[in-house]
């Protein structure tokens, strides 16, 4: 585990528990607008340009939330490595994450050489 002290790993939990509550708070939020924009509104009438201007929002509303729930995974894993006592260690290398790193960045996964292997190879893939 990098060094971390019990005082920073409990202010990291707790960073990690607000963002988990406030991601939360986010993916019902987009889920409750995404079904009140399903209901039918039939005081409206639109156009092409209209529907087309919609559709281009739901796209970016789909990333956004896509996006949310990629990092609401990150929050949770990081908790749960916090947890089992692993957290600060790089899944791909096993060495110690700079806590500056943590600090900033407390659902990092990766040391940040590993990260920037990881997002190249993801990239390559696509």
């Amino acid at each position: 585990m990098p060094s971390l002290t019990p005082t920073d790993l409990n202010q990291i939990r707790d960073q990690l528990n607000r963002r988990l509550q406030a991601l939360r708070g986010e993916v019902h939020a987009a889920h409750l607008a995404r079904q009140a924009a399903d209901l039918p509104d039939t005081r409206e009438v639109g156009d092409r340009k209209d529907e087309a201007a919609r559709h281009q929002f739901d796209d970016l509303d789909d990333a956004q939330e896509q996006r949310d729930l990629d990092e609401l995974a990150g929050v949770m894993a990081a908790l749960q490595r916090l947890d089992a006592g692993s957290y600060g260690e790089c899944l791909d290398c096993g060495e110690p994450i700079p806590a500056p790193r943590l600090r900033v960045q407390p659902s990092a996964p990766r040391c940040a050489p590993c990260q920037t292997a990881h997002e190249a190879a993801a990239e390559r893939a696509h």
